[in-house]
C-alpha cells in the first residue's frame, strides 16, 4: 500500500527510455527536502505498486518543475488581493 494519493501517472512512450534508471539517480535528482517524502513512500510502497511510483519520482527528478519552481516560485502571482474582494465592494 503506498501512503501518496492514486496520482494520474505524466504519459509515456514506449519507445522512449527514462533519464534516470536507477532508485539512487532519483535521489540524487531529487531536492534535499524532498528526499524524505521519497524514502517514506518507498518504505510504505507495495511491491506490486513500486514501479509506478519509482515512475512518478523519477518524472518529478528529471522533467526540470522543481528547479523553476525553486527559482522562482512567485513569478507572475499577485498577492494581497482574493477574487472575491471586488465582488465584495459593489455590494
Amino acid at each position: 500500500m503506498s501512503t501518496a494519493p492514486n496520482l494520474p501517472l505524466p504519459p509515456r512512450r514506449p519507445g522512449d527510455p527514462h533519464p534516470l534508471r536507477t532508485i539512487r539517480e532519483i535521489r540524487e535528482s531529487l531536492p534535499e527536502q524532498q528526499l524524505g517524502h521519497f524514502d517514506a513512500e518507498l518504505a510504505d510502497t507495495d511491491i506490486d505498486a513500486l514501479p509506478e511510483m519509482l515512475h512518478r519520482w523519477a518524472t518529478l527528478g528529471s522533467d526540470g518543475f522543481l528547479d523553476r519552481l525553486e527559482s522562482a516560485p512567485f513569478e507572475g502571482l499577485e498577492f494581497g488581493q482574493r477574487s472575491y474582494d471586488d465582488a465584495a465592494d459593489g455590494e
